[in-house]
């Protein structure tokens, strides 16, 4: 009787401490699973235009003013773009009648962008820029430019830009310096200036110009059509798309760590001195037994 009424604590003791074990065993299979989130980067950017025109035209000693903001084949993308045009006409400056600003063989820009790159290109051939005031002179004549943009992820964004054949400006055949500056002046015309071929990169970004022209243009100073501002010919960017953020390691599992039943230590210890759990019990029921002996010894001796 005695047996079966303390064995009970301890085997709900064990049953507890082998919960306990299983629970913390179990919990870093949760956290495991937790956390598994991806975050993907968004793709790059890209661009690319064949001509692009920031001009003020004055017409009538500045009675009238037209501001001349034209792009020919602009296009944009996160995702694919191409253009192909060989013209721009423009209204309202030439005494009501169509004016030709730019006509062209080839005139192409493209921008494309994927999740490992985006590239912008364009190329103006065979073309002729006019302005107002001038009707049967070009601005410029180009034979062939072309500008690239490259952004790969995992390299170095690339630019280029080529001008190629000859450039003939207010009708003045011009050598133009390799990333310098060229002044071109024509007496009772105008004056241009022109940067050829600029490019730039960054760590991300990339840039390129085939000609940039600053204008000025008062025909033998009869202020009929000023025209002042910025032309751009075959520009391209590019910006490289942003890597994807790191996937999160997923927690390790710990060991879970060694658990004993409750009392363990305590029957350790009473080992080493020869005791165990039952002790107690056994030196209760000893004292016991003692004075029912002692009571029954007593009562022995009154009979006798």
């Amino acid at each position: 009787m005695n047996g079966n009424t303390f064995r009970m604590p301890a085997r709900r003791r064990r049953l507890t401490a082998v919960a306990a074990a299983t629970a913390l065993t179990a919990a870093p299979v949760v956290l495991a699973g937790a956390g598994t989130a991806h975050a993907t980067g968004d793709q790059g950017r890209a661009s690319a235009v064949v001509l692009r025109t920031g001009l003020d035209v004055s017409l009538l000693n500045k009675t009238v003013n037209v501001p001349l903001a034209v792009s020919l084949n602009e296009v944009q993308a996160p995702q694919s773009a191409q253009k192909t045009a060989l013209s721009v006409r423009l209204d309202g400056v030439n005494n009501g009648d169509p004016f030709s600003v730019l006509s062209a063989e080839v005139a192409t820009a493209k921008a494309t962008t994927t999740a490992h790159g985006a590239e912008g290109s364009t190329r103006l051939a065979h073309a002729r820029l006019h302005v107002p005031g001038l009707p049967l002179l070009s601005l410029i004549e180009v034979e062939d430019v072309t500008a690239k943009a490259t952004c790969e992820a995992g390299k170095a964004p690339v630019a280029t830009s080529n001008v190629l054949g000859a450039v003939t400006v207010l009708g003045k055949r011009v050598t133009l310096t390799s990333g310098g500056t060229t002044d071109v002046k024509v007496p009772g015309v105008g004056e241009v200036r022109l940067d050829l071929s600029k490019s730039g990169t960054t760590s991300r970004t990339a840039a390129a110009t085939a000609l940039e022209l600053r204008v000025s243009v008062n025909p033998l100073k009869l202020n009929v059509a000023e025209v002042n501002g910025t032309v751009t010919l075959a520009k391209a960017t590019c910006e490289t798309p942003k890597p994807a953020a790191p996937t999160p390691k997923p927690a390790s599992a710990q060991p879970a760590p060694d658990v004993e039943p409750q009392g363990a230590a305590t029957q350790a210890d009473l080992a080493e001195t020869g005791g165990n759990s039952l002790t107690p019990y056994i030196a209760g029921g000893s004292v016991a037994l003692l004075a029912a002996g002692a009571g029954a010894f007593a009562l022995a001796r009154r009979r006798s």
